[in-house]
C-alpha cells in the first residue's frame, strides 16, 4: 500500500444531522435578479435523461412521466446528440401528420420521427449565462417563443450541452406560471402548422 495517503479523522455523527438536498425553491428563494445559474439544470451534477432515436414516441412519453422531465435528448452513437424531444412534440398534432403521411399506426412513430433535430436547435453559451440573471433567461425563453433553452459549453471537441433552462422549472423557483407559445421558424413551418 502507497504511504503518501493518510486515512482522515472521523467522528460519530452527531442526533439531529440532516441530508443535503439539492435547492429548490423553498430552499432557495429566486428572483428575477437571481444569478441565472440558480435556475439551470446542471448535468455536471445531474443525469440529463437520453433515449434512442428509434424508441417509440409513447415509450418516450412514458420516460418523461416516470423521470419527471418534460424533454428528452435523442442520442445515437457515442452520445452525441442528435435531437430533442419534448412532451409537447408527442401531445401535439406531429406524431398524426406522421401517421397520415406515411400511412402507419400511433405504434410505428418513433422519437426520431417527431424530434427536433440538432441543426434547428437555439443554444446559448454557459458564458453568457454565467453573467446572466434570471430575468434574462425568461426574456430569451419569451423571445424564442420556448419552454426550453440549452446550454452549451466549450470543449477540446466542439461544444457539450451543460445544462438545461425550462419554464416550468423557473416558474416553479419564482412562484409563477410561464407559458411561451412556440414560433414558427420557417415558411415550411408555419406552412405544415396552417394544415
Amino acid at each position: 500500500m502507497n504511504t503518501r495517503f493518510s486515512p482522515l479523522g472521523d467522528f460519530p455523527l452527531a442526533p439531529g444531522a440532516t441530508v443535503m438536498r439539492r435547492a429548490d425553491a423553498a430552499d432557495h428563494p429566486v428572483t428575477e435578479d437571481s444569478p441565472a445559474l440558480d435556475v439551470m439544470t446542471d448535468f455536471a451534477t445531474v443525469d440529463a435523461v437520453r433515449v434512442s432515436p428509434n424508441v417509440p414516441i409513447d415509450a418516450a412519453h412514458e420516460q418523461m412521466k416516470t423521470s419527471g422531465v418534460r424533454l428528452l435528448f435523442i442520442v445515437g452513437s457515442g452520445d452525441e446528440l442528435l435531437g430533442v424531444i419534448t412532451s409537447r412534440d408527442i401531445e401535439s398534432e406531429k406524431p398524426l401528420r406522421f401517421q397520415r403521411e406515411l400511412g402507419v399506426t400511433r405504434a410505428d412513430v418513433l422519437a426520431r420521427d417527431i424530434m427536433t433535430q440538432r441543426d434547428h436547435l437555439e443554444v446559448l453559451t454557459l458564458e453568457d449565462v454565467k453573467h446572466s440573471r434570471v430575468g434574462d433567461i425568461v426574456s430569451t425563453l419569451r423571445h424564442l417563443g420556448r419552454q426550453h433553452a440549452m446550454v452549451v459549453e466549450s470543449t477540446k471537441g466542439g461544444f457539450r450541452v451543460r445544462g438545461l433552462f425550462s419554464t416550468s422549472r423557473i416558474g416553479r423557483q419564482l412562484g409563477v406560471v410561464l407559458e411561451f407559445g412556440e414560433k414558427a421558424r420557417t415558411f415550411a413551418e408555419i406552412e405544415a402548422a396552417l394544415r
